[in-house]
């Protein structure tokens, strides 16, 4: 499978950092100590459904944009 180059906009870039932080994070929360149970559970498993429901319709695009090089 050959790698294939697509472009990216900078506000491209900066919505898949911001989805990549939230998974993070969420997955973080699910594992520190920092919060009582309940609201790590909570703001864990919604910055991780976030992170996961925001990466679909962005790797959707991105696939659907024309390869560099090709017309």
């Amino acid at each position: 499978m050959a790698l294939k180059e697509r472009g990216l906009t900078i506000p491209e870039i900066i919505l898949i950092a911001g989805t990549r932080v939230a998974f993070g994070v969420g997955v973080g929360l699910l594992i520190a100590d920092r919060l009582n149970k309940d609201q790590r559970k909570g703001a864990g498993w919604a910055l991780l459904g976030v992170g996961v429901v925001t990466t679909v319709p962005i790797v959707r695009g991105l696939l659907g944009k024309q390869v560099l090089g090709e017309r």
